[in-house]
């Protein structure tokens, strides 16, 4: 029978469950609504369902409003317990040390915000918005040290924590300077990661869905998104390896009710070795949560409901409605040991969160990010380091002008501005799987190159990309061309392009995946590659690597022949005076002279044009160009300029240039007087310096 409520369970699953939770039988209730057993039995199989008197006699026997009854979205209060629950030894006499996924990362904080940020990006619910990230360090001490510790029942825990840091495993050690750094300094750090559209941790306690995969398994990915970042299951275990204390509190909103309810489920995941106490022996994890009373699952912990002044006092509170999970690592700590204040830890956080998704934090002119983040930091509920959103324009700003470009459909074929952003394709031949016949299928992944930002001490890097834009790889480009002008390049395979026309984009977006180790760091050889793809897959991805850095070159190259001006015997003879120059360079203060292109006409002049960069001023520049040949042997002669046209945010006015005020580069072309040439011009190198006017502040 069908529910009379959008969004309700069906009244017998309720019944059911509210009479578990009651400790009362079918017989019993029947007896206090004056039916027969069978009759209860038909409302719990759905057969029926009772009279609108009848459920008003329910509702005042399980001590609930009717509207309880007829909606179906809460269970009524019971005096079930929330505890922690230790999984018992196995009977076997096995025995582990600690979580062998928790292994596979270093608890280091910028591990932790790639892997958990990875995670709430794949989870996006509604696309048309970013997913909201919010990582929120918060350190306790005294009297809210000790409000969390009590309603975390930090008693019951106590006894496991003595035993298991008492124990030379490595597991044991971290727990002991855990436990020793909360007793020595009376403060406790918490790192809460939330994020907001998104999935929520939807799904049966025990059953297949993304709350079993996260709170009760390993290696279970469960991914639904064909473009996830993670393929190994092993991410979520970064959270508790943050962990000093191997405590992870999650609270979820859900995106589809669980037992006709959405906000508020909670549970807590303890990660321990092996360990005996009093006498009893217990495998490893615990889990914080109601005692269950299905009969399978009878004393197991399993999620609760819980009220708003629960989450508050385990720091759980959830800022909006919307729909995802926030995760609470107790006892926090940066295993790298390069960030041990709060302000170091946010300042880590930040970094990496810049570092490993500012292409999904970049939006277009139409096109919203996929996500955005921020860092709080907090001691005692006050604000110690306000809310820092990160932008990926300050943090990486080359790399976000380039694929923003991409997003507006403004890149050109080739550079010739500092601000541009050329585009290519680079293909990708994605054998078939092993079995299957056929020639594989062609992806054409996209190339973007740009000139790097001024401050940028990495230039000369390409950045690689898939599904939802993560960063996977960066590493400098080899083999450049010498005098290669500082670039950043970008590379968007799969799903990352967002060209869903392409046939090949699904097929190379699954077998990228299938190259990525665990750490989802590389495009290499992977025993999953091996064992689904044909023979050959290997070559293929090692010609795709070698095939980015080939047009790479071709596009820094071309930069290269329009910047530096036609043949080498024409650029041996060109010469920047101190804008570009060696020696002598002039201060941001002034404009300098960025790019000479130029050539020997037919009557023996140099035809030239030259690119200015202007520091930001809101009036405008005045200046003079002036042109001198550098001969062999004496000073520089300067020589006339014939003609001079103005360019882009230039004019001309009686030999002066006066650049447009608030301009960031200009420029201007000219000819030489072959009458004020001390020399023939094809025997002396041509220099050309900006000066100011005499009598002039320019």
């Amino acid at each position: 029978m069908e529910t009379d409520n959008e969004h309700g369970e069906g009244f017998g699953v309720w019944l059911a469950r509210q009479l578990r939770r009651q400790g009362m039988t079918q017989a019993e209730l029947a007896d206090a609504l004056n039916i027969t057993r069978a009759g209860v039995s038909a409302w719990i199989t759905g057969r029926a369902e009772p009279r609108e008197d009848k459920k008003r006699a329910i509702a005042g026997i399980l001590g609930i409003d009717e509207a309880t009854v007829h909606l179906r979205t809460s269970d009524a209060p019971a005096s079930r317990p929330v505890s922690w629950y230790h999984r018992k030894a196995h009977v076997d006499g096995g025995r582990e040390f600690g979580n062998a996924a928790a292994f596979a990362f270093d608890a280091d904080l910028s591990v932790l915000a790639r892997e958990a940020t990875q995670n709430s990006l794949d989870e996006r619910l509604d696309e048309n918005r970013p997913v909201r990230v919010r990582y929120v360090l918060h350190e306790l001490s005294g009297e809210h040290l000790h409000d969390f510790l009590q309603a975390l029942r930090w008693d019951e825990l106590l006894p496991h924590y003595e035993v298991a840091a008492a124990q030379q495993q490595k597991v044991g050690r971290v727990v002991a300077e855990g436990l020793r750094d909360m007793r020595e300094t009376d403060t406790l750090l918490l790192l809460r990661v939330d994020d907001y559209n998104a999935s929520g941790l939807t799904g049966p306690d025990y059953g297949d869905g993304r709350f079993a995969a996260v709170v009760r398994r390993q290696l279970d990915s469960h991914k639904a998104s064909g473009h996830a970042g993670g393929s190994y299951g092993l991410g979520k275990a970064t959270l508790w390896a943050t962990s000093r204390l191997g405590i992870v509190l999650v609270n979820s909103t859900l995106s589809t009710p669980h037992e006709g309810r959405t906000e508020r489920r909670l549970v807590g995941r303890l990660d321990l070795p092996w360990r005996e106490v009093e006498g009893r022996a217990y495998a490893g994890p615990a889990w914080l949560g109601e005692e269950d009373t299905e009969p399978e699952y009878k004393g197991v912990s399993r999620s609760w409901w819980a009220d708003e002044k629960t989450t508050d006092r385990l720091h759980l509170g959830r800022a909006t409605p919307d729909p995802g999970t926030s995760f609470l690592v107790v006892g926090a700590h940066d295993a790298a040991g390069d960030a041990e204040t709060v302000q170091e830890m946010h300042e880590k956080l930040v970094r990496s969160l810049a570092e490993n998704f500012w292409a999904a934090m970049t939006h277009g002119a139409a096109t919203p990010p996929l996500m955005d983040a921020s860092v709080t930091t907090l001691r005692n509920g006050q604000v110690v380091i306000k809310e820092e959103r990160v932008d990926p324009h300050v943090h990486e700003p080359a790399r976000s002008r380039a694929l923003r470009a991409y997003l507006d459909g403004t890149t050109v074929e080739r550079l010739s501005d500092v601000d541009q952003v050329a585009l290519a394709h680079v293909p990708l031949t994605v054998p078939p799987l092993r079995g299957e016949k056929g020639q594989g299928v062609e992806h054409r992944a996209v190339l973007l190159v740009t000139p790097a930002d001024e401050t940028d001490n990495r230039p000369n890097q390409l950045v690689c990309m898939r599904g939802n834009r993560m960063t996977v790889s960066v590493r400098r480009v080899p083999d450049l061309p010498m005098g290669t002008n500082h670039f950043q390049a970008v590379l968007l395979a799969g799903r990352a392009t967002g060209v869903t026309t392409d046939e090949g984009a699904d097929a190379a977006e699954a077998f990228l995946r299938a190259s990525e180790p665990p750490e989802h760091d590389d495009w290499n050889r992977t025993d999953d590659l091996a064992a689904r793809y044909a023979r050959g897959a290997l070559t293929r991805i090692r010609e795709f690597r070698s095939d980015m850095n080939v047009v790479v070159r071709r596009l820094v190259a071309r930069h290269e022949e329009r910047a530096q001006g036609g043949p080498t015997v024409l650029r041996e003879l060109l010469r920047i005076d101190g804008g570009g120059a060696p020696t002598g360079r002039r201060v941001d203060g002034h404009p300098t002279v960025r790019h000479v292109d130029g050539e020997l006409d037919p009557s023996g002049a140099w035809r030239v044009r030259v690119e200015v960069k202007l520091p930001p001023r809101e009036d405008p520049w005045s200046m003079t160009p002036v042109a001198k040949f550098d001969v062999r042997s004496g000073g520089r002669p300067t020589v006339r300029w014939a003609e001079l046209l103005p360019g882009d945010n230039c004019q001309v006015d009686n030999g002066r240039l006066r650049f447009a005020p608030g301009a960031r580069n200009a420029s201007f072309s000219g000819v030489t007087d072959v009458a004020s040439h001390p020399v023939a011009a094809a025997m002396a190198r041509l220099v050309i310096d900006l000066q100011k006017p005499r009598g002039s502040t320019a």
